[in-house]
């Protein structure tokens, strides 16, 4: 995961220019009561789906206002970890400290909580079958929100290539099935930056997954990758194991904004985290990545 591995560079299947927008190739699909034989079938090929006001307006609003309230308790209380997970934190176009990452805000919020109850959410778990997936509300990160700003001072602007998958190896277990599911609190054009995906690589053995690229190093775009016209207030779900950035904002200041609740649905042994727990290594690793 340095200069020094040697890298071997890795194509999905050859997708056209249109790609680049969610019409056709990326559907905005609707999450009602639970998963259709449409979504699964896009999922398992793709890797990605992507649910088009999966939660209201009114509703992000609500979730900004419970994180900026959990947000300045911290701040005022110096809080730097929580779970043993540092806090990334970063200022604003006007100078003023934010925190960039923050983890495990349902145990914060009965508000956040109660979302992750939400039926619809719990219905994502058939795109891990066989395996049993659960949301990891206390385990892992938990629910982390990343806030990207483009500023001098941001600590967080864009993301290199990675995968979510490895991260089981520094917390001490092999890797497992996972999903990332994100809900976006900001619109953002694919035109501003945001999320991009490989699609299908979430087939790919465990050699690509752990060599194909340099994690977090690598920003440079690749022709095979994917990107979203995503609206505050719809959700992204990718499997772990697939390859992704986030492409840094063309745009400067509140116009660069994009904030992401994402919460992981895992398998295998259950593992929570609590406030003796340790700062796994992965962490020491991502601090020295913007």
């Amino acid at each position: 995961m340095h200069d020094g591995i040697f890298i071997i560079q890795i194509k999905t299947t050859a997708l056209t220019t249109n790609t680049l927008k969610n019409i056709p190739e990326i559907p905005g699909f609707e999450l009602k009561e639970g998963l259709t034989k449409e979504h699964m079938s896009f999922f398992n090929e793709k890797g990605f789906i992507l649910f088009k006001n999966f939660i209201s307006k009114e509703t992000v609003a609500l979730f900004i206002k419970e994180i900026k309230a959990i947000e300045k308790n911290w701040l005022d209380n110096n809080v730097e970890k929580i779970n043993g997970v540092p806090l990334k934190f970063g200022e604003d176009e006007d100078g003023k400290k934010i925190i960039q990452r923050m983890c495990f805000l349902s145990l914060y919020s009965n508000v956040l909580h109660e979302f992750l109850q939400d039926p619809r959410l719990a219905s994502l778990s058939q795109l891990l079958y066989p395996y049993e997936g659960r949301i990891a509300e206390n385990e892992k990160d938990g629910l982390i929100m990343n806030h990207f700003i483009h500023t001098p001072n941001s600590g967080f602007t864009k993301m290199g290539w990675h995968t979510d998958s490895p991260r089981d190896l520094f917390y001490g277990h092999k890797i497992m099935p996972m999903l990332n599911i994100g809900v976006h609190l900001d619109s953002c054009a694919f035109e501003n930056g945001g999320l991009r995906v490989l699609p299908g690589t979430h087939k790919q053995g465990i050699f690509r997954l752990l060599f194909s690229k340099k994690y977090f190093i690598d920003h440079n775009p690749d022709p095979n990758e994917v990107g979203f016209d995503i609206e505050a207030g719809d959700l992204t779900v990718h499997h772990g194991s697939m390859w992704h950035r986030v492409q840094l904002s063309n745009k400067y200041g509140e116009e660069s904004r994009r904030r992401v609740l994402y919460v992981p649905m895992i398998t295998g042994k259950y593992k929570p985290k609590h406030a003796n727990s340790k700062t796994p290594v992965y962490h020491h690793l991502v601090k020295f990545f913007k």
